[in-house]
């Protein structure tokens, strides 16, 4: 006892000196940005904030980049449409500030991290406001989408990234057991992103992240549909950097049109892209041509599967905010319902219920539940395919309302729709909507609904509900898809740990977790020796040039004693082995004294 008591109280100070580090707050400064110029306020007085009315149509390459308020059409401004030179330019800058990024600390990176997210908890409020006026999409959903994500994010990257980032010894192998084999992690260079508009502060953020604190650059093009809040938010981001005294240019975000994004493909050492499969196609094509790693993460049609043993209040609540994530602009939203006939008639009217008390209007005027539709003309669209479902028999069993929209109201606003009796044949169930429509199929048996959730060209997410966990985890193993969550859904994102991204016509390759982090890294396999310099590699005698008439020999009884199937088998090779050297040893020897 008295030799274990001393360890004993090392071991508790120890402890004891973690916790009170623990509790200790790390200092990090605060940082200004100069919001002035977005505030609604001060746009509302200015003179050129007038009502927009935007060209109908394919967007094309223009010099501008016209921003407007979906929920109100008051214009925003404008942005410049970059010309391939100018992109080539910002990524030259950007690759001239990695090679100094790339020999920075983690601590240095951390405290990055913690200054922004200091700055996201001080000011949700205008992150969010921005948010929504570019988008249309509601506060409460702004910060779910927005805010929530980002700081899980943050803090996953604060935890581990590090620790995912250093050097990660394997196993060596059986004729390898005198050398340390390990992967080691370098900076690609400049990391690529052209994404969406529907998470426009999360979208950026997201790459730019992972990019950063593995050692690159990133430059950033932002959607045309949201490059308003896109260019404030990188206000933030050239705040924190100048913070911890980062290089210039070491994070750009650009703005423009497909020629924009084209340019950037062909400057960058890799590309993410967020968007649509038409446009994913092209991406892939014009990456093949200065072969870069491409990640995809592309539309989504999940299935959200109900079982008729499942605690149907709780999971009415879960479908609905699924069908309505993000204003109805949903990424990651589920798009096809499946309801166990058992339930069905009593899911439906429950659902029905929340969707009749829920008002559509411009977010930031009233208490809405949901705000405008952010692309142009996407209204129409979405009313195209219910349109489409009521022709081949679907019935609308509910809808919500429309809030007071005012004299100078807009065709930006869908309110959220209910159908039933839909079938695969109809476009609801095949294309992405995008949109606040919950078409609820029924089915029979757990085989059957597994085949319909497959019957799909996505394989992005889907959630499987049951009261029984064991055959929701079974229904969910037999589903397409690159992200599953049991009773819940769209958990596995704010586990930022793992791995996000699909299969089939969403795309491949993974943003998020150790695997999104990693892929933005050189991935390097190095063997070293274990005891050097007292062992080191010798090529054995009879495989030495000029080879020996029994090298073949050797090298069979060698694979032999490395991977024969039994211990006896691969010690009787062994002993065959070092007869075989014997004799060669003792050949030259015998030679001689012949001589």
């Amino acid at each position: 006892m008295a030799f274990w008591w001393p360890l004993l109280v090392l071991a508790a100070a120890y402890a004891l000196c973690r916790v009170l580090l623990f509790l200790i707050p790390p200092t990090v400064p605060s940082m200004e940005v100069d919001a002035s110029d977005v505030l609604e306020e001060v746009n509302q007085n200015k003179e050129d904030s007038f009502i927009y009315i935007p060209r109908k149509g394919k967007a094309t390459q223009t010099d501008k980049v016209r921003c407007y308020e979906p929920a109100t059409m008051k214009y925003l401004g404008y942005f410049p449409a970059l010309t391939p030179d100018e992109v080539r330019e910002h990524v030259a800058q950007a690759s001239k500030a990695q090679k100094i990024w790339s020999k920075s600390s983690f601590k240095q990176r951390r405290q990055f991290l913690r200054i922004l997210l200091k700055y996201i908890l001080e000011h949700q409020d205008l992150i969010c406001e921005i948010s929504s006026r570019d988008t249309g999409k509601t506060m409460v959903d702004a910060s779910l989408g927005e805010i929530m994500t980002t700081c899980e994010k943050i803090t996953w990257l604060l935890d581990e990234g590090e620790k995912w980032l250093k050097p990660e010894y394997r196993s060596c192998g059986r004729s390898m057991l005198h050398k340390r084999a390990k992967v080691e992690f370098y900076p690609l260079g400049v990391i690529g992103a052209i994404v969406s508009w529907n998470y426009p502060f999360h979208n950026v953020f997201n790459p730019m992240l992972a990019a950063v604190f593995s050692g690159n650059a990133a430059v950033i093009k932002v959607s045309e549909h949201a490059s308003w809040s896109g260019c404030f938010y990188y206000r933030i981001i050239q705040a924190a950097l100048l913070a911890v005294g980062a290089p210039d240019n070491l994070v750009h975000v650009i703005t423009g049109f497909a020629e924009t994004g084209q340019a950037l493909v062909s400057s960058v050492d890799k590309i993410i892209f967020v968007g649509s499969p038409g446009v994913g196609r092209m991406i892939m094509q014009k990456a093949s041509e200065t072969l870069i790693p491409v990640t995809l993460e592309l539309g989504g049609k999940d299935a959200f599967i109900v079982c008729e043993d499942v605690d149907l209040p709780n999971v009415v609540q879960v479908a609905v905010r699924a069908a309505l994530q993000s204003s109805g602009q949903n990424c990651a939203g589920a798009e096809r319902f499946y309801v166990h006939k058992d339930i069905y008639p009593t899911f439906v009217s429950r659902v029905v219920k929340i969707i009749k008390s829920i008002s559509v209007g411009p977010p930031l005027s009233g208490r809405y539940d949901m705000g405008a539709i952010c692309m142009i003309e996407h209204s129409e669209r979405l009313q195209n395919l219910v349109t489409d479902a009521l022709e081949k028999g679907a019935e609308i069993a509910g809808r919500g309302s429309f809030g007071n929209l005012g004299e100078d109201a807009v065709d930006q606003f869908f309110i959220p729709t209910v159908l039933v009796n839909v079938n695969h044949t109809m476009k609801i169930m095949q294309e992405e909507a995008f949109g606040p429509i919950l078409p609820i199929m029924k089915f029979s048996s757990d085989e059957e609904v597994i085949q319909l959730a497959n019957d799909s060209k996505y394989g992005l997410g889907c959630a499987v509900f049951s009261g029984n966990q064991k055959r929701a985890i079974k229904i969910a193993s037999q589903l397409h898809c690159g992200v599953a969550a049991i009773n819940d859904f769209a958990s596995s994102y704010m586990c930022q740990s793992l791995p996000f991204g699909g299969v089939k016509d969403s795309g491949f390759g993974r943003f998020a977790g150790v695997e999104g982090l990693r892929a933005c890294c050189l991935v390097k396999a190095v063997v070293e020796d274990r005891w050097w310099p007292y062992i080191k590699t010798m090529i054995p005698k009879p495989i030495q040039y000029p080879v020996s008439e029994n090298g073949f020999g050797f090298q069979q009884l060698l694979v032999e004693t490395l991977y024969g199937i039994s211990v006896w088998d691969r010690l009787r090779a062994l002993v065959n082995l070092l007869k075989m050297i014997s004799e060669q040893k003792a050949t030259p020897a015998t030679r001689k004294k012949r001589g």
